[in-house]
Parts: C-alpha cells; sequence; structure tokens
C-alpha cells in the first residue's frame, strides 16, 4: 500500500463563522469579562445537560477544585480518585488541601474499580471523583451505591464526557456536582474554559462566590460586599461566545465520533492482538476518543506516523508521578494496560474514508490484508 499524502490528525478543534461573529459582538459591546454571554452559555448547557444549575468557570482543572471546596473538602480529607486519568484530577485535590488516594482501574473499562474504591475507605475519606475516561461511563450505579454506604460526596470528573449518557441520564449530573471540560481536544472548546453540573442551589451559591472573589452575583468591582472568601476563576464573554457557537455544531459532532467508533469497531474486530475499549453508543455512550489496547503498542504508532497518521499515547499511571508516587504492584491493572494503551484518530473532522484509511494501515501492520 503506498503511503498517504494525508495528513490524519489525532485530534483538532474546529472554529468557524459562527464563532467570529459571537466574538465581534463581544467586542463591539466592549464588555468583554464575565457577563451576559457567561450566562447565556451557562443555561444552554444546563437545559442540553438536564440539571438545574451550570457554573462556568476558567478550566476544567479549576471546576474540580471548586466543587471540592464548595462541598467542604479540604485539609486533613482523603479523595479517592483513579490511577488511571489525567494528573488534573489529583492536582485539584491537592489544590484543595486533601489527599488524593489512588485507585486500581477495571481492567475492561480503565475506569475506577468499584471493589477497589470500597477498600480504600478511611476514617478520612470525604469524596471520590470518578472518571468517565475517553467518555465511557464509570460504574456510577454501584459508585453511588458505595458512597451513600458510607456517607461520601461524589464529584464527576465528566471532562471527556460531554453528553455522553448512562441509561439516559447524563454524566456529570449523577453526583452531588460534575465537571466537563472546554480544552482544545474536546467535543466544543472555549480555548481553556470548563463547568460545574449541579442541582443543589445552595452549593451554587457558595461555587459562584468561590469564582468571583466572595460574591453570590456579578459584582462592580468596586462598591461590593464580599462575606466569603472566593478567588478568580470566571469565564470571559469572549470564552463564552465561542461556546455558544460551538453548541450549534455539536449534535452533528456527536453523531460524527460515535461513528468513527462504530467504523473501527467494524473493521478491526478480526485483529486479535488488538483491542477495542467498549462503547455503547446506542444507549447514548460517546466516545470522545477511541481507545485502543495493544501489546505493539510503541511500534504500531511509529509505524502509522509513517504514513502521517497520529495517534495520541495514555496517560503514565498516576502513580508514576512524583508528586503521588507509589510501587506498581499496588496498581496491577493500570501498570499493564497504560503501557498498551493509545488513542486513535477521533475527531468529529474524520471522514468515513479517513476512518478507512486508519484501519486500512492498521490492517496491514498486523498482518491482515
Amino acid at each position: 500500500m503506498s503511503i498517504t499524502s494525508k495528513r490524519i490528525n489525532w485530534w483538532e478543534p474546529q472554529i468557524g463563522e459562527e464563532e467570529k461573529a459571537l466574538l465581534l459582538e463581544v467586542l463591539e459591546s466592549n464588555f468583554l469579562n464575565d457577563g451576559e454571554y457567561t450566562t447565556r452559555f451557562e443555561q444552554m448547557l444546563a437545559e442540553l445537560l438536564g440539571c438545574k444549575h451550570a457554573v462556568a468557570v476558567t478550566n476544567g482543572t479549576s471546576a474540580l477544585f471548586l466543587a471540592l471546596v464548595g462541598s467542604g473538602i479540604g485539609p486533613g480529607d482523603e479523595v479517592i480518585v483513579p490511577d488511571i486519568t489525567f494528573i488534573a484530577t489529583a492536582n485539584a485535590v491537592a489544590l484543595a488541601g486533601a489527599k488524593p488516594v489512588l485507585v486500581d482501574v477495571d481492567p475492561k473499562t480503565l475506569n475506577i474499580s468499584p471493589a477497589g474504591l470500597e477498600q480504600s475507605i478511611t476514617s478520612h475519606t470525604k469524596a471520590v471523583i470518578p472518571v468517565h475516561v475517553s467518555g465511557r461511563p464509570a460504574d456510577m450505579p454501584a459508585i453511588l451505591s458505595i458512597a451513600a454506604k458510607h456517607d461520601l460526596i461524589v464529584i464527576e470528573d465528566a471532562a471527556e464526557a460531554l453528553l455522553s449518557k448512562l441509561n439516559k441520564k447524563c454524566l456529570g449530573t449523577f453526583g452531588q456536582a460534575g465537571i466537563i471540560s472546554f480544552s482544545p481536544n474536546k467535543t466544543i472548546t472555549t480555548g481553556q474554559g470548563g463547568v460545574i453540573l449541579l442541582d443543589e442551589d445552595t452549593l451554587e451559591v457558595r461555587l459562584r462566590e468561590l469564582k468571583d472573589q466572595g460574591r453570590p452575583v456579578r459584582g462592580t468591582g468596586g462598591e461590593d460586599t464580599h462575606d466569603r472568601v472566593g478567588y478568580n476563576f470566571k469565564l470571559t464573554n469572549l470564552q463564552a461566545a465561542i461556546g455558544i457557537a460551538q453548541l450549534g455544531n455539536l449534535p452533528a459532532r456527536i453523531v460524527r465520533m460515535k461513528q468513527n467508533y462504530l467504523q473501527y469497531l467494524e473493521k478491526l474486530k478480526d485483529i486479535e492482538e488488538l483491542t477495542l475499549l467498549p462503547f455503547n453508543v446506542e444507549n447514548g455512550e460517546v466516545p470522545q476518543w477511541v481507545d485502543v489496547l495493544t501489546l505493539r503498542r510503541d511500534e504500531l504508532i511509529e509505524f502509522l506516523e509513517a504514513r502521517e497518521i497520529f495517534c495520541k499515547k495514555f496517560w503514565f499511571p498516576m502513580h508514576t508521578h512524583d508528586p503521588y508516587l507509589m510501587p506498581d504492584e499496588n496498581f496491577p491493572n493500570s501498570t499493564r494496560l497504560a503501557a498498551q494503551a493509545f488513542w486513535l484518530p477521533s475527531c468529529f473532522s474524520l471522514t468515513n474514508a479517513d476512518v478507512d484509511l486508519v484501519c486500512n494501515y492498521i490492517r496491514e501492520f498486523f498482518g491482515k490484508n
């Protein structure tokens, strides 16, 4: 097979005329800070995702931090997080002054193991952060049951799970709070940005205080009342305008991302050395990224890159990073599987022909053509 002349990226954002038009509106309004466009974006997200409140903030990491602090998590507390996740999950816990407690993953999903979760609970455990890796639901029924049994707060890291559903309910809306990220490698982007999803009115007030220097409502920057300690984690009108425009393209992007997964599954299902992690797209799960396992990962990625097809290796397990260093033997699943895991090209801009081309080269690599 000849080498392709077309570059196929793992992911790429798309910005169009709708974003430019709304940005121009904001610029012409001369109010660039957190304002009416931010509020509009929040309202659209809450309605779309089926929750009462959506609080837009600077990024997914700050969303997790604020959800933790707003829920009363702080020094002396332990928060359980999975060993396979982006480091921001644990960093948000550390920023809140609490201790991240790492738990091994379920080898079938790469999400947190409910059994490992329950075994890691101590008298200091106050919360758990299930991460929906690549948009694949963690075992929320089991996690919620364990949390209720031990009086734990559940804060979902749904950074990669916009509009992915479990039993017709959006991920990020099962726990006391959930967060979504709008960084450039997500289904919609605001450059940087995030949102906290929740139903509880009292927590919503506290989150707005925390994101805006202790003010429960948007202030003037002058003679405002600051009854509580807060910070500055606002999402600007400029960012929100981009997000509003991006939401208009969301349905088509979701359809394309599901098609990517189904096409990969059909074309690669007979390759025994390659395992696609499962998505139940018929039940509403949305593959943010298509993740696969193979013992020949690095060799395959090199083969594809030589043909201008670019994949992305999984994160290193959390326990291998210096701030959270722990022995490999405590995490047999993540230690074994993270070294095999990577994401295939997954962007909503891919065509059927693009996915076919990727599959053809993978089949060639494994001698299946």
